[in-house]
């Protein structure tokens, strides 16, 4: 989700040579965005470096937004094909199972540590050596990777007969037992391709150049779609087909990254160069940071595990994910990974008080898009699952099920998409040891919370269990970072998101309308019910974005300024 440019965000940085000021405030000319009508309209800064900053944020969180709304699409698609063909049965938990594992290395690598490590010190590498030193730097990380990941994949193939019953207590059923177990050394390989393409992502975005990596899951959906309609027939069991697409998918993730890292001369080499100064720091920063920022994955590992002792379990908990991660991919993951090169290249510099001003910046703008579609997730989930999953061998009650988690994860959403924020800023600043302390206790909240949720609400306990964790994680990492930055403008952020609470009053009136129609009930009419899908959304999104601009929120400048720079309008 990354790609190049000069990494510097210096006013003379050649890729802000159409920035000029005016009366009005900061103005980008030629590409027809203007951040805003006054000089003082966002976070009160009118500086030429916090404007441009925030220009580049949005451009770059704009393209990996693009990118990664066509892989949910498609990520959908997929989903769509999988509950189909395998409703939430036997075949099926045990895929979802099996598939946990490369998932959360996803997470940890390609959405993770990897870039929480690896950009913040290849940046200062570019931002203060030579070129040279940088690709150095980088080949000596592909290489180290290559080595260790294809050592993990080949031990977790052995050991995975004794790996598949510590995640998955609850299969009994020895042949579930045993798919899975297989299942599991299929999909191995994944964390090699999915590492490597890890490393092609860091490179890629501390060179601003983000179009390729932002893509690059589409082709793991594409992978696993072709394999499920055209390869499954061929496998008396078709489920294995799947777990053959994974594997594709993720070599196809790093194979499309090689053109863009040869255009940007970063190709990698082979440089078994363990000694290097900063793959040792890379090292001493990812470790923590395999915790620290993806506690939301872990505390979903913790309920799939718990998840296998209820029959659909892993299945419902899977596709409740799959549906909160599309909000959260969209622009969670987008904004995060735009933030956090900026971030680090501020920390470089020593520059805490452009970094104090991008911090709120994103988490301003993270909550302006993430709460309304939490509201609207809460109010749509039975449609939603209904419409997009309800086919085939998926059953109503397998609905009923699924939106039980969506509507417990859904209330997490918010505290899920500030993490990353809030984390990227501890990471910018390569402290790598308060997130993993408030890791900890969330991590041994959840597990707490789970065990009690579970007795009562069982797979939906495990649900909520992992938004609660949430909720403690990103208060707590709130507060420790307050230390560290001494001062944020945090009246501006609760301006801001008390704007927001406000202008979503139109969303809960549509949605609870178009959720209480009776074409919800009917057995087909799956056309009314796309179209009064769309009927929400688009009256949601239209009420929303009005109340804003009734209330003069300072972020509908940059919303406008985005559709307006893509109109060729200045």
């Amino acid at each position: 989700m990354r790609p190049f440019a000069e990494p510097a965000l210096s006013v003379k940085s050649r890729s802000f040579a159409p920035l000029r000021m005016t009366r009005e405030g900061l103005r980008v000319t030629g590409v027809g965005f203007r951040l805003t009508d006054k000089p003082d309209m966002v976070d009160g800064d009118s500086s030429p470096t916090a404007g441009m900053e925030r220009t580049q944020l949005v451009k770059a969180a704009g393209v990996i937004g693009v990118a990664t709304f066509s892989s949910r699409i498609l990520g959908f698609i997929r989903d769509m094909v999988l509950a189909r063909l395998f409703g939430a049965g036997a075949a099926a938990d045990a895929f979802f199972i099996a598939y946990r594992i490369p998932s959360l290395l996803r997470e940890l690598f390609a959405e993770g540590s990897m870039s929480a490590a690896f950009i913040p010190i290849f940046s200062e590498y570019l931002a203060r050596r030579s070129r040279r030193d940088a690709w150095e730097l980088a080949s000596a990380a592909f290489t180290t990777l290559l080595t260790v990941l294809t050592a993990v994949c080949i031990l977790g193939i052995l050991i995975a007969p004794w790996l598949v019953p510590l995640i998955a207590p609850g299969f009994s059923n020895p042949e579930k037992l045993a798919l899975t177990t297989l299942l599991t050394q299929i999909m191995f390989p994944y964390l090699l391709f999915i590492g490597l393409s890890a490393v092609a992502m860091g490179v890629l975005n501390s060179v601003r150049s983000f179009a390729a990596p932002a893509f690059s899951p589409v082709m793991f959906n594409v992978a696993i779609i072709s394999c499920a309609l055209l390869l499954a027939p061929f496998f008396t069991e078709p489920i294995l087909a799947v777990a053959v697409g994974v594997v594709l998918g993720g070599l196809a993730q790093f194979l499309i990254q090689l053109p863009a890292l040869h255009k940007a001369k970063m190709l990698f080499g082979w440089r078994a160069d363990f000694k290097n100064e900063g793959l040792r720091r890379i090292g001493w920063l990812m470790a923590p940071a395999l915790i620290g920022l993806s506690v939301t994955q872990i505390n979903v590992l913790v309920g799939t595990i718990l998840a296998s002792f209820f029959p659909g379990g892993p299945t419902y908990l899977f596709y409740g994910m799959r549906l909160i991660q599309f909000p959260l991919g969209v622009f969670g993951v987008a904004l995060a990974t735009a933030v956090l090169p900026s971030l680090s290249t501020q920390a470089a510099e020593g520059n805490l008080d452009a970094l104090r001003e991008t911090l709120g910046f994103g988490l301003r703008l993270i909550f302006f898009i993430i709460f309304p579609a939490m509201v609207g997730l809460i109010l749509l989930r039975i449609p939603i699952v209904h419409l997009f999953f309800e086919h085939g061998r998926f059953s109503s009650a397998d609905t009923a099920g699924t939106a039980s988690v969506v509507l417990a994860y859904s209330i997490g959403l918010w505290a899920f998409a500030g993490v990353r924020i809030v984390v990227a800023a501890f990471y910018a600043l390569q402290d790598t040891r308060t997130p993993v302390i408030v890791a900890a206790i969330a991590l041994a909240g959840n597990l707490i919370l789970s065990l009690v949720l579970m007795r009562s609400l069982e797979y939906t306990g495990l649900a909520l269990a992992t938004a609660l964790s949430a909720m403690i994680n990103m208060g707590l990492l709130v507060i420790f970072l307050l230390r560290r930055l001494k001062t944020v403008r945090w009246e501006l952020i609760l301006i801001s998101h008390l704007r927001v609470i406000v202008a979503s009053i139109p969303i809960i009136m549509a949605c609870f309308w178009v959720a209480g129609l009776a074409v919800w009930s009917q057995p087909d009419a799956w056309v009314a019910k796309s179209v009064m899908l769309l009927v929400a959304i688009g009256l949601s999104a239209a009420g929303y974005l009005t109340a804003h601009t009734l209330l003069g929120s300072s972020e509908m400048d940059v919303f406008w300024g985005l559709l307006k720079r893509r109109d060729g309008r200045v």
